[in-house]
């Protein structure tokens, strides 16, 4: 029994759709239905049933699904262990997507470098929906926001960047008050639901301004875009991104103390996959350490950066 059958069976049952499994490994949807019944074949069972547009497991299949998915990470254990002397493997990463606008590129040109036996894969999310799937199993290391709790002692956290509050604002208002800012231009928020967007919320509360809102976005490459294009100002953390460099926008401190957005790298101290997560831990640092060097350098030739 191919176990990579078994974990494309295991993807069509979390994803519900054939097609969106077939997209997610790069093969046709054709391929993964010939896999399923390959599988069927050889179990002698009926696994998947069309309902609608989905499919859903069957009595049997719920069965099979539940063994299965111990037996793939099983599989991708005994795989990693055998190869833990070697630099290879394959390593699971799942990123916040400012990270992976920003950092993660340059982290992954280092990585690829040193380690080409690697297969990387990578999944995009918040940092809650990053922190669980990691605690399934289902990956490797994050990319994310430290957690609002105290991590469990199975679990490793290093940091990458501190990245302060700041007031974005066209260029031309660079040399006004950040607060009169706030409360006069009109304001594009940055999402509460979204850590450094919680922290802009709780700063405008403790300086008693209630801005006039516009838009909020849980993107910051797009807010800092229409902030450039003269939509208002916002507060958010002060992010370092080649997709926003050559932007016209003026980078404001604040008055008031505020707490920095932490972004780190957190995984599992037990992981077979060490070997790797040091090294990515690594490239991770040298491409922090050049982000900030650039940036510094990019402030001291153009203060409205």
């Amino acid at each position: 029994m191919d176990t990579a059958f078994l974990a494309n069976l295991l993807l069509v049952v979390d994803t519900g759709s054939m097609a969106e499994a077939a997209r997610r490994v790069g093969v046709t949807p054709a391929a993964i239905a010939q896999q399923v019944q390959a599988l069927e074949r050889e179990l002698g069972v009926t696994l998947l049933i069309r309902a609608g547009r989905t499919v859903i497991p069957t009595e049997a299949g719920h069965r099979v699904i539940e063994r299965a998915r111990g037996l793939v990470a099983d599989f991708a254990e005994l795989k990693a262990h055998a190869l833990e002397g070697e630099a290879a493997g394959e390593l699971r990463i799942g990123t916040i997507t400012t990270a992976l606008l920003s950092l993660l590129p340059d982290v992954l040109a280092n990585f690829s470098r040193g380690y080409p036996r690697a297969k990387v894969l990578i999944r995009a999310g918040t940092s809650m929906e990053l922190y669980d799937t990691l605690q399934r199993g289902d990956l490797d290391v994050a990319i994310c926001l430290h957690p609002a709790f105290a991590l469990p002692k199975a679990y490793d956290w290093h940091l990458l960047r501190e990245e302060p509050l700041v007031v974005l604002a066209p260029a031309r208002l660079s040399h006004e008050d950040p607060h009169e800012l706030l409360r006069r231009e009109p304001f594009v928020r940055y999402d509460r639901s979204l850590g450094g967007g919680k922290q802009a919320d709780q700063y405008l509360r403790a300086a008693r301004i209630v801005p006039r809102e516009l838009f909020e976005l849980n993107s910051l490459m797009a807010i800092a875009m229409m902030v450039d294009r003269g939509l208002g100002v916002s507060l958010v953390p002060d992010i370092v991104s080649p997709m926003t460099a050559a932007l016209a926008v003026a980078h404001l401190p604040l008055p008031m103390p505020a707490e920095p957005r932490r972004f780190g790298v957190v995984w599992q101290r037990a992981s077979p996959r060490a070997r790797l997560i040091r090294g990515l831990l690594q490239c991770a640092d040298e491409a922090a350490a050049a982000s900030i060097d650039a940036g510094t350098s990019k402030i001291h030739a153009q203060p409205i950066q």
